[in-house]
């Protein structure tokens, strides 16, 4: 299998409307974010609950990254060999059947278990929703698309941890995972009333050779990697947020699991009031246009975290800079995504695999590195600026590079 072998698009497929892929889409991307967002207000009390301490409970986090993170390398190319839909399906019984394990776990050993098990479940849905995408639309639909799917899903992870802490409040932890349950058991339902294949099912393409020359003309491709850098710093901070904000807010500001949902809502909120303005600017403007303006707000989230090595925490002076940082990331993904995918068609589930591989892969290892730091406040001062420094680099490398016309 050559990088230049035609596109295994099914032909006699139904063009799925783009709305009806955006929905879908997004509903695939969500269960990740839910599956962390509702989860992160209850991780004071989980604590409590298996009697363990702040290190072991981070540690949920960790796993949930790292089973998200290197099980996008199979569910991608899996889904070009067997077909996207019976993948999403057999991956979100994964996700069902661990958030059970984790609501009936007897201890924080299997509870860590199921939530990597969770996390492998989910992984799919990154690398699917954008394989789709590809499959089925290209030029300027595909960023629209892309722009819409992040619409629709700034809502989940905006609400995820406000229904998160009210569920804690009032139903106690092992709620959000029956929550958990049934939302995977909703997706797989979506799958298979909503979703039509979209690749022709080719099983040569579960070979070990053929996978490694797929990521090997993924890694080549000084096209590909420099876009996926470019995600990865901006979205990656995002995921390392996700570990060090609960410890921040709920530990070193006093939040309630309740008021920390809320709090969250200015990410979430940026994100979706930036992708709103996105897709009225594209209606002026190309897509690739927007990057550079998205960085320059995420270099300037990523200055106003580094006032964080002066003075005291504050919930204005924490938050402030990540609604900074989350109104920019809505205006680099479209262009970026549809940059990284557009040259590989036929192994568009390895691609975005590869990519989704390497947002969460940033968020593992950032969030790693914050586990390191006594103190969460300068953990965000330092990693989250880093990651900000690496995607403007990384999209400058990329403006560098021949510019690829999609045919």
């Amino acid at each position: 299998m050559s990088v230049a072998e035609p596109a295994m698009i099914r032909p006699d497929a139904p063009r799925m409307s783009a709305l009806r892929v955006s929905l879908i889409g997004a509903l695939f991307v969500a269960i990740g974010p839910i599956g962390m967002a509702l989860y992160t207000p209850a991780m004071p009390e989980i604590v409590h609950a298996f009697g363990t301490t702040q290190g072991v409970v981070k540690m949920t986090l960790t796993l949930y990254f790292a089973g998200f993170a290197f099980a996008q390398l199979i569910a991608g190319p899996v889904s070009d060999a067997l077909g996207r839909r019976p993948i999403i399906t057999a991956f979100m019984g994964i996700f069902g059947g661990a958030s059970l394990l984790a609501l009936f776990a007897p201890n924080i050993e299997v509870f860590l278990i199921a939530r990597f098990l969770q996390g492998v479940g989910a992984s799919a849905g990154v690398a699917i929703s954008r394989a789709i995408v590809r499959d089925q639309f290209k030029g300027n639909e595909s960023p629209e698309i892309m722009n819409l799917i992040g619409i629709i899903l700034a809502i989940a992870p905006a609400l995820s941890p406000t229904i998160g802490g009210v569920l804690v409040t009032w139903a106690g932890w092992q709620s959000l995972f029956l929550a958990m349950t049934l939302f995977g058991g909703f997706v797989v339902a979506v799958t298979h009333f909503g979703l039509h294949e979209t690749v022709i099912a080719d099983r040569s393409r579960l070979k070990l050779r053929a996978l490694m020359r797929s990521y090997g003309a993924l890694f080549a491709s000084r096209h590909f990697m420099t876009a996926a850098l470019t995600i990865a710093g901006a979205l990656g901070a995002v995921y390392t947020q996700a570990t060090i904000l609960p410890f921040i807010l709920m530990g070193d500001l006093g939040l309630s699991p309740a008021h920390f949902g809320l709090a969250m809502i200015l990410q979430s909120g940026s994100f979706f009031i930036g992708s709103l303005t996105v897709r009225r600017l594209m209606k002026r403007f190309d897509a690739s246009r927007l990057v550079a303006p998205g960085l320059g707000f995420i270099l300037a989230g990523s200055l106003a975290f580094v006032t964080l090595f002066w003075g005291e925490p504050s919930l204005l002076r924490v938050m402030g800079p990540i609604g900074l940082y989350s109104f920019g990331v809505s205006f680099v993904m479209p262009a970026m995504t549809t940059s990284a995918l557009a040259p590989f068609p036929h192994i568009a589930g390895a691609a975005s695999s590869l990519m989704g591989f390497m947002q969460m892969g940033a968020g593992l290892v950032m969030g790693s590195l914050a586990a390191l730091f006594p103190d969460p406040v300068i953990a965000a001062a330092v990693l989250i600026p880093t990651m900000g420094v690496v995607a403007s680099l990384s999209y400058a490398i990329f403006r560098r590079l021949p510019v690829y016309a999609e045919p």
